[in-house]
């Protein structure tokens, strides 16, 4: 077999079996397809599309490149979630609790963040003593004591999933539908769960802006899931402003606490409670979405999913008294308000905007290299439809710099304030299924 044939052959548009696919994956992560051949076909995939069974082997092709991950010991149906990624997402700190306190296992592997703030690991490395590095089989005895854990990713799941990665994305190819559903579905197949259930976002602070694409995405990553034997379904979300009101590590942290005892944001709780049905549905513990509705519910105002946070905490080492007194979590030197220039109503925030603004601050890493101050960020205090007063805080802004002049600029910037009445955006738009 020579890889100049699986170039021609998908440049004619034609289907690649399952062997060449498998021959280009095993190749190009032992180093003996070049780039640029890879380089081409990725350029043909963008061009010509693949078809399900395509992607699906591909999947399947970077799962095997690495290490994948045996959760067999843990006893149940073990649920994971994943989130295409926005501003101001801390889902994963409510939903692994939470579901868990149902009795769903909930084997999290998480990463950390590049870009607006830190991923799932670095926001819980806010709360002292959390250790996200724990041996495999710690772990799994967690998880089966406990029904939750959240650790670290480990170094070679995927490997090929990372090699084609840094290629397209200095080859122009990054916006392709299969090539992003194989990336995102590969690590997921790996880590080992039994069922998934995506976030996938839209809008402004998203990676797919507009709806449709992330219609097509989420219909795609759906599909390779089945396909591979996970059950696998999808709800498409709204990310043209943050979720939640708190954009940054320590802060996000403090969000996710006040929402596990019922007080949080109504737009973060519900994506929750959405989220967090399926998940249970998926694991068997609630017969429809409703019924695992209202189970959630009842244990995020009775009490049981905040001491399962707590129970989470203690168990990986961290100081569990921030649970109670959140105070003791990171704090800026400086609380800086940024008042409203005009009276009307917000009209829009700019996701992506404020992402930067936080990340300027110390919020997130700009590089690999950069180094995260858990303690900065932003709070929202109005968000689209509220109405708002001149002079009244929009956000505070919460800095270890006493000038950050920029940073309000930027802000200013990312908030319209209108005259006329804006509705809040639809949160939920689609669930994807089988």
């Amino acid at each position: 077999m020579r890889m100049y044939d699986v170039i021609e052959k998908k440049r004619d548009g034609l289907e690649l079996t399952s062997e060449e696919i498998q021959f280009f994956i095993n190749g190009y992560t032992n180093g003996d397809i070049p780039d640029y051949q890879v380089s081409s076909l990725l350029m043909a995939i963008y061009f010509q599309d693949m078809t399900k069974d395509e992607r699906a082997n591909l999947t399947q092709a970077m799962v095997e490149s690495g290490d994948q991950i045996d959760l067999s010991a843990i006893s149940g149906i073990k649920v994971d979630k994943h989130s295409t990624g926005g501003v101001g997402d801390t889902t994963t700190l409510i939903l692994a609790p939470l579901v868990a306190s149902l009795g769903v296992p909930v084997a999290k592997m998480s990463g950390r963040g590049l870009g607006h703030t830190g991923g799932t690991i670095d926001k819980l490395e806010a709360v002292p003593g959390f250790h996200v590095e724990i041996t495999n089989d710690q772990f799994i005895e967690l998880v089966n004591k406990n029904k939750v854990a959240v650790i670290g990713q480990s170094g070679n799941l995927t490997p090929a999933d990372k090699k084609l990665y840094s290629l397209r994305d200095v080859t122009a190819t990054v916006n392709s539908i299969p090539l992003i559903a194989s990336s995102i579905m590969s690590k997921k197949i790996a880590s080992g769960a039994d069922a998934i259930v995506l976030d996938v976002k839209t809008g402004a602070g998203a990676f797919m802006k507009e709806l449709d694409d992330a219609r097509d995405l989420a219909e795609a990553m759906v599909a390779i899931g089945n396909k591979v034997g996970r059950n696998t379904m999808a709800v498409i979300s709204d990310m043209s402003q943050p979720l939640g009101n708190a954009i940054g590590n320590a802060l996000e942290v403090k969000e996710a606490i006040d929402t596990l005892q019922g007080k949080g944001p109504d737009d973060l709780t519900e994506l929750c409670l959405t989220l967090g049905s399926q998940m249970v549905v998926l694991a068997s513990k609630a017969s429809n979405i409703e019924e695992a509705r209202i189970k959630l519910r009842e244990n995020l105002l009775n009490g049981k999913a905040f001491d399962h946070f707590k129970l989470f905490l203690e168990s990986q080492g961290g100081d569990v008294r921030v649970a109670d007194h959140p105070e003791t979590l990171p704090q800026a030197a400086y609380k800086i308000e940024l008042p409203a220039r005009t009276s009307g109503t917000v009209s829009e925030i700019i996701a992506d905007d404020i992402g930067t603004a936080a990340m300027l601050l110390g919020a997130g890493r700009a590089t690999k290299e950069s180094q995260i101050d858990l303690a900065v960020g932003i709070v929202l205090h109005k968000k689209v439809g509220d109405a708002v007063g001149v002079g009244e805080s929009l956000l505070t802004i919460h800095a270890n710099q006493d000038s950050v002049d920029d940073v309000k600029d930027k802000l200013y910037a990312s908030i319209t304030i209108s005259e006329h009445v804006t509705e809040a955006p639809t949160l939920i738009y689609d669930t994807i299924t089988k």
